[in-house]
């Protein structure tokens, strides 16, 4: 599933990421702030109206807040970090 529709407070690991989807400077900075594939996720709170504008994220014990098109690009499982999607 993807990042914008893992449950709020929904433990995760990264299993994927579209990095072609994302610009070289955003794909650097999500990898500055710990993303790869393997990485523990949450998701906190979706913000903006209706809820569809960012997302904070818990990434290992690091809380950001990522634009929605970048989630969009993340893919995650919530089983084992060890479990093959």
């Amino acid at each position: 599933m993807r990042l914008t529709d893992l449950p709020l407070r929904q433990p995760a690991y990264v299993d994927l990421i579209d990095w072609n989807a994302l610009s070289a400077s955003d794909g650097q900075r999500l990898r500055e702030f710990g993303l790869c594939e393997g990485a523990s996720v949450e998701a906190l709170h979706h913000g903006g109206l209706l809820g569809r504008g960012p997302i904070a994220c818990k990434v290992g014990r690091m809380t950001i807040a990522m634009r929605r098109n970048h989630a969009a690009a993340i893919t995650v499982r919530t089983g084992p970090q060890d479990e093959a999607a």
